[in-house]
């Protein structure tokens, strides 16, 4: 007898459904085909502990499955469910009138528990829009899937309950998310809030022109000076996600796993990788390509601290993504795209004994010492970075302040709505929704300048030796601060104080 069960298989941040074909007949042997890995090739051993110990059993005849479409690659153990399935109904053990209706996906333990799957959200957007009524898979993964509307899901903790309700009509309980609700409930609550942070007034003010435009910027300053603990409350200022923002962003976390039973995402992400990740693990790729964590941090923060103590060839891959806010790994079936538009926070001290021209730093780096910590940072990546800032330590009179900075939610303000004019000023441009996302014609047409602030830009371009894209980075940033000035136009003000940010660029840094 021959049945069809529907599974499904992510291909980047995307799904693509499986027809698995069971074909039941006369003779003995149990044959797999269609480019299934070796996680799917063992399930037979999974699959006939569970069947066993819920009363049913493999039968003893010749069983040929194949996975539709044949030629793509199929990989991990989720199919157990839909193949345990497909062999019951194929064997007459059980009746299944609606299977057609569902697709079927769930890892299977020997006692016949489900256990939860990667990807299950994609699986279900794309189940939805081949007009499938339901989607079966574990409970662990049901809040996820239920975001998407118009598709029935049942997360289920054993098979016992998928074969009830195929075999003998027993409801299983649909899980229900009422999505917006779900999103704008935990919208505003930051973890971290500039109030704790004493003075660093000027530091602040950086990070408040990073999130208003989605600038790069790297922050420069001996050990304790509070960069780690100023990157962290970045994401408290950035404005809210937006609802296909969050389901953009919750698409990406549910490939790789890491958003079971949480349903929709509505915090930016902040990832925070350690400097001995891998290339690979930072940008995505391997064998079978996940996404890495420039992806996991898409619609978010990447904080790469102690930059300079990433390997260099690490630190180059990640050049083109900046660029192009996508990241797209080729391998020799298939190519794969996983969106990467992330704003970069990087820390760094500022010569390797932790202390710049300080008078009570207790070793002194030579220039030549200083040259080489540095030079492990191209300059090709910090002419990415929009914004460079010196952090100095905080007196001690302002830790010993009672008083509260202001706190995230009152700079936030002031952030969307400089982000508003953007949204305003780029309304007809696609791929354009900050200004950090500019491309060199758009900032001639957009950060128009009068002879005085040409003048002095000029100055400074000549005095620092700065490349093109250096300057075209100090002209977004001068957009930025004047957006957060409510003024039309870019002026010299603006100019000088984006000036100010680039500090990695000034003659005698090196010392």
């Amino acid at each position: 007898m021959l049945t069809k069960v529907f599974g499904s298989a992510v291909f980047g941040v995307e799904a693509q459904t499986i027809t698995v074909e069971v074909n039941v007949d006369k003779g003995v042997g149990y044959h797999l085909v269609g480019l299934p890995d070796n996680a799917i090739k063992e399930s037979n051993y999974r699959i006939a502990a569970a069947l066993k110990n819920n009363g049913h059993k493999i039968p003893g005849k010749k069983i040929t499955i194949n996975m539709a479409p044949a030629d793509l690659r199929k990989e991990g153990s989720a199919y157990d469910l839909t193949l345990a399935i497909g062999i019951l109904v194929a064997s007459a053990q059980i009746q299944a009138q609606q299977i057609d209706n569902y697709v079927i996906m769930g890892e299977l333990s020997l006692d016949g528990a489900i256990q939860p799957i990667k990807g299950a959200l994609p699986i279900a957007i794309q189940a939805r829009k081949e007009g499938f009524e339901g989607f079966i898979l574990p409970r662990e993964n049901a809040r996820e899937a239920a975001v998407v509307e118009g598709l029935k899901v049942f997360g289920v903790r054993t098979i016992k309950e998928v074969i009830d309700f195929f075999d003998s009509g027993e409801p299983l309980q649909r899980t229900v998310v009422n999505t917006r609700e779900e999103f704008f409930k935990n919208l505003d609550i930051p973890e971290f809030d500039f109030s704790d942070v004493k003075g660093q007034e000027s530091i602040k003010r950086c990070m408040e022109i990073a999130a208003a435009g989605g600038h790069n910027i790297i922050l420069i300053g001996p050990p304790g000076a509070g960069k780690t603990m100023l990157a962290k409350r970045l994401p408290s200022i950035l404005p809210p996600m937006t609802l296909h923002e969050a389901l953009e962003t919750t698409k990406i976390h549910s490939v790789v796993g890491k958003n079971s039973n949480n349903g929709l995402m509505s915090q930016r992400p902040f990832r925070s990788p350690h400097h001995t990740t891998s290339s690979v693990a930072l940008v995505g790729g391997g064998s079978y390509p996940q996404p890495g964590e420039i992806s996991l941090a898409h619609n978010g923060v990447l904080f790469l601290d102690e930059l300079p103590e990433f390997e260099r060839k690490v630190l180059e891959v990640m050049r083109q993504p900046l660029e192009d806010r996508e990241v797209t790994i080729s391998r020799a079936r298939f190519t794969v795209t996983y969106p990467s538009s992330f704003m970069l926070v990087a820390s760094m001290n500022p010569s390797p004994n932790g202390y710049f021209n300080s008078p009570d730093a207790p070793v002194k780096s030579s220039p030549m010492e200083m040259q080489r910590y540095l030079g492990k940072v191209s300059g090709p990546l910090l002419d990415r970075i929009d914004i460079h800032i010196e952090v100095t330590p905080v007196p001690f009179e302002k830790l010993a302040e009672e008083r509260k900075g202001e706190s995230s939610v009152e700079i936030r303000k002031r952030v969307i709505a400089a982000r508003e004019c953007q949204i305003k000023r780029f309304a007809l441009l696609a791929k354009v929704h900050y200004n950090a996302q500019m491309s060199t014609k758009q900032i001639r047409e957009f950060c128009a300048l009068d002879n005085t602030s040409k003048k002095l830009l000029k100055r400074a371009m000549e005095r620092l030796n700065l490349s093109a894209r250096a300057y075209d980075r100090i002209l977004k940033v001068a957009r930025t601060i004047a957006d957060l000035a409510a003024s039309e136009n870019v002026d010299g003000d603006h100019i000088y104080e984006a000036i100010q940010y680039r500090s990695l660029d000034r003659e005698g840094w090196l010392g």
